[in-house]
């Protein structure tokens, strides 16, 4: 079987891709164009490590550009996409909204107009985000609430919901995952979890907004590998198949900012801001539908998944 994954440098794609090439009945094709949103030293060792596997074939590609990207894509008869990349973060997108229209919408569409062209209509696995629903009143969050997303990020990731269930694949090909706040090993610096860590090792002052009191549905990222490869084999018929991935257990960011300053050992640094512009107070999302088709039931505690990022974090710096 062949597997594109999209992204595959990136934070979760990396994870996914790892995981996917354990199964020697896999050739895993990974696709990243490398960009410099944040460390391409991190990126580097995450490509270090997936090329230790036999079954994983890399190429440096931008699939925003349609023409490069179909010259890739036709030549390799593949079977199953998960698109993962994309430009990701809620406050750059204030900054640099042309990135986000280049690297969430239109990559998507070139990857969609490929998918077409190659006549294969392969399984199309997407991933997406919980900022879609923006503000709620009443939690947790189902499926089938509003998308109300309030940050220009959000929107582009609506925008590629919206083509993906308009275009001619079959329903019955396509998953949509809409993640909550994903954490674990090797993630992006620009993280709360992974900043915080580091600035505690070299003394440096963290700001933490919203003065510390708002809430985050941490869902560890082997959680959200595990159910992404079930959708591989899954049987499940239903039109609508669009899932939160969520461990449905939020916690308060002052109360994570202790677990973390005991687990290290370390004196709290943190500077308490007001809230920022485009960032949501509570992120809390609703598991039941995903462990009922799913049948996963047993996500990580915040505590374990902590102990195994820390790991990481000690081995690598990030």
């Amino acid at each position: 079987m062949n597997i594109l994954v999209t992204g595959a440098c990136g934070f979760i794609g990396f994870h996914l891709t790892n995981r996917l090439c354990k199964n020697k009945k896999y050739t895993v094709y990974g696709v990243d164009n490398l960009n410099k949103y944040y460390s391409i030293k991190l990126k580097k060792i995450r490509l270090k490590i997936l090329k230790s596997n036999k079954n994983f074939k890399f190429t440096s590609i931008d699939i925003s550009n349609f023409l490069k990207f179909k010259k890739f894509f036709i030549k390799k008869k593949i079977d199953i996409v998960y698109h993962l990349a994309g430009q990701p973060g809620v406050i750059y997108s204030y900054k640099n909204p042309k990135s986000y229209i280049k690297n969430n919408i239109l990559a998507t569409k070139n990857i969609l107009k490929c998918l077409q062209l190659s006549n294969l209509w392969s399984k199309f696995i997407f991933a997406s985000s919980s900022s879609v629903y923006g503000e709620k009143k009443s939690y947790p969050i189902y499926e089938n609430s509003d998308l109300k997303p309030i940050n220009f990020y959000a929107k582009t990731k609506e925008i590629c919901e919206r083509m993906i269930l308009n275009s001619k694949i079959d329903k019955k090909k396509i998953f949509i995952f809409r993640f909550f706040t994903v954490y674990g090993p090797l993630s992006r610096p620009d993280m709360f979890i992974s900043k915080y860590m580091r600035n505690l090792k070299y003394s440096i002052k963290t700001n933490l907004y919203h003065y510390g009191k708002h809430f985050r549905d941490f869902t560890f990222v082997s959680d959200v590998v595990s159910i992404m490869i079930k959708s591989i084999s899954l049987s499940y018929k239903k039109k609508k198949r669009i899932f939160n991935i969520c461990a449905s257990q939020p916690i308060q960011m002052l109360k994570l900012v202790s677990i973390i300053n005991s687990k290290l050992k370390l004196q709290s640094q943190i500077a308490l801001l007001p809230r920022r512009k485009g960032e949501i107070l509570k992120t809390y999302g609703s598991n039941i539908l995903l462990k009922k088709v799913f049948k996963f039931k047993n996500f990580t505690d915040i505590n374990n998944g902590l102990n195994k990022t820390i790991l990481f974090f000690k081995k690598y710096n990030y």
